[in-house]
């Protein structure tokens, strides 16, 4: 726990420490025609008069506080926690069916290779998802944009609509993001577990199964797969904040307006504090998922709490 707590104060201290060396005063940001009396007072609130730690230090205990922040633009001031919730569901929509797309093909596919190690198909498969292993989802997301949205027309190129508004355009909106996040996922999933299974098919209780009549889907499922998901569980976890970083890119191209687009929105337009308050909850959801991956771990695998203890 104390690894992942230092990943979140590590990446948002530097956003602090970056601070100190931006070429611009962050005042003249927030209050562009202000006053120098004007733009002091807010260096001092703001604690951009102070070094990197004591300004760390004041946003971060605003930030345990529940207080991302504001958003200062030109004319009006919004709170970062407000356009951060409008944000959080589409991204989280995007993220959630990647993942459950990417596990529902590569399971039953990585269970198919295993059971034909070194076939025709296997070898086909594999050198396959070795291809698609090496292609970024954004190329896929150019792609799959021109030919399907633009060429052949089966589906809405860009844009969000709320499952709450029209649950069948919503779903017809998702399908090339998700395409684009969760094709490499495919490829590394069912790798892994095709190996996994392979192993695990060559362990002695495995042949102790077979040699009492048990039915290979029956060893499978029971005896195999649970074992063999741990490195599953755990590469899931770990491409969270893969698929984070992904979305970045995939929402801009989809005009998807989530977490990404905000991410893009607060470096183009210098929303340094916004920025590190974003960079902070992705930190925090980011540990989250893989302390929660770690339990389901235990539960599934009982030899890893022994060997942690």
């Amino acid at each position: 726990m104390l690894q992942f707590l230092s990943v979140v104060v590590a990446s948002t201290f530097l956003i602090s420490l970056l601070l100190k060396f931006m070429p611009f005063d962050l005042a003249d940001v927030v209050a562009p025609y202000g006053s120098p009396e004007d733009k002091a007072v807010i260096s001092k609130e703001l604690g951009l008069d102070r070094n990197a730690f004591m300004s760390f230090w004041l946003w971060l205990k605003r930030f345990v506080q529940g207080d991302l922040g504001l958003i200062y633009a030109t004319g009006q001031t919004e709170t970062v926690s407000s356009r951060l919730l409008r944000a959080l569901p589409k991204s989280l929509f995007l993220m959630i069916y990647a993942q459950i797309f990417a596990l529902v093909c590569s399971i039953p596919l990585a269970v198919a290779c295993a059971y034909r190690e070194g076939s025709r198909f296997d070898k086909f498969f594999n050198n396959s998802l070795f291809t698609l292993s090496a292609i970024p989802g954004f190329s896929i997301g150019l792609i799959l944009s021109y030919f399907l949205g633009l060429k052949i027309r089966i589906l809405p190129p860009l844009g969000y609509i709320s499952p709450t508004e029209d649950l069948i355009e919503h779903l017809k909106l998702m399908v090339m993001p998700v395409l684009s996040l969760s094709i490499g996922l495919i490829a590394v999933y069912t790798r892994l577990l095709r190996n996994d299974l392979i192993a695990s098919l060559k362990d002695d209780y495995v042949m102790m199964a077979r040699s009492k009549g048990l039915s290979p889907r029956t060893i499978m499922w029971k005896h195999v797969f649970r074992p063999s998901s741990m490195t599953l569980i755990t590469s899931a976890a770990l491409n969270m904040g893969g698929l984070i970083g992904g979305t970045v890119v995939v929402e801009s191209i989809f005009a998807i307006p989530g977490i990404g687009s905000e991410i893009v929105y607060a470096i183009y337009s210098s929303q340094i504090f916004m920025l590190q308050s974003t960079v902070a909850a992705i930190s925090v959801f980011y540990v989250a998922i893989n302390f929660c991956a770690d339990l389901v771990g235990t539960k599934i695998d009982p030899r890893t709490r022994e060997r942690r203890a």
